[in-house]
């Protein structure tokens, strides 16, 4: 299997509000960029995102090293949270779960690829996680402006 490196990110002024998701994807000499936004969303489903958008532009089952500073995707996936929310039926032991429909999106990438989910801090010195950071802020300024 190919082995790709992903960092993602998300930025959202207001929950809801404008909001904007990156994702960097690296295989060997390979680099590709890619970020998109909604004009009224929160700060986890633009995480949720840029992970989602990124995986599914793999076109054949690859080993995965994702970097994210979402603790809450880090964790959920580390933790196990997501395989429980899977057997409630896309409910949190506490009712309802946000965006399950993103979650299960992720779910089924995750039986494709071999991910392993790596939390890193943000706005740190780590250059892939700080340009995926500008590209989510660029288009969450960019849908503030046509809300």
């Amino acid at each position: 299997m190919d082995k790709v490196v992903i960092y993602t990110d998300g930025a959202c002024s207001g929950n809801p509000g404008p909001g904007g998701w990156a994702a960097i994807l690296t295989a060997g000499p390979h680099k590709k960029e890619i970020s998109g936004g909604e004009c009224a969303t929160t700060n986890n489903r633009m995480e949720l995102l840029g992970v989602i958008n990124a995986l599914e532009l793999l076109k054949r089952p690859c080993v995965v090293e994702l970097y994210t500073d979402s603790k809450y995707i880090e964790q959920a996936v580390n933790q196990g949270w997501l395989r429980s929310w899977k057997a409630r039926g896309w409910r949190r032991k506490e009712g309802e779960l946000k965006n399950p429909e993103l979650w299960q999106r992720l779910d089924g990438l995750l039986s494709v690829h071999h991910v392993t989910f790596l939390w890193v801090k943000g706005h740190a010195e780590n250059d892939l996680n700080n340009r995926c950071d500008e590209l989510a802020v660029m288009e969450r300024d960019r849908h503030r402006q046509q809300a």
